[in-house]
């Protein structure tokens, strides 16, 4: 029995976002979330929100699972739409800034 979680729209690059994923993949919830604790990135907050969302989810479905009982079957993020922004640069040229989005998700499954 598997349960996911998403967090779409979130205002991080997939890059950066996608790193703290693999860092999780394939642990166990209690070991994912104590990494996901201790790792000061931006993206390891938001992935610990998606994280217990799962968990809660899981909790939904079978009312008697324990979370010591679940491992992270699949962490991943996709590539959201692209904010673009200009910004004014040296003798009338313009600039394109990308603000990168993505969307995260998490699954976890029983042992």
């Amino acid at each position: 029995m598997e349960a996911k979680a998403k967090a779409k729209y979130i205002r991080i690059s997939t890059r950066k976002a996608a790193q703290a994923a693999a860092l999780i993949r394939g642990k166990s919830v209690k070991e994912a979330a104590n990494l996901l604790k201790f790792t000061p990135k931006k993206s390891c907050r938001i992935l610990h929100k998606v994280l217990n969302s799962a968990v809660a989810n899981a909790q939904q479905k079978r009312f008697n699972i324990e979370p010591g009982n679940l491992y992270v079957k699949n962490a991943f993020a996709d590539q959201g739409p692209t904010l673009k922004r200009i910004q004014p640069r040296a003798m009338g040229r313009a600039y394109q800034i990308r603000r990168r989005s993505s969307h995260i998700t998490v699954v976890v499954e029983e042992y």
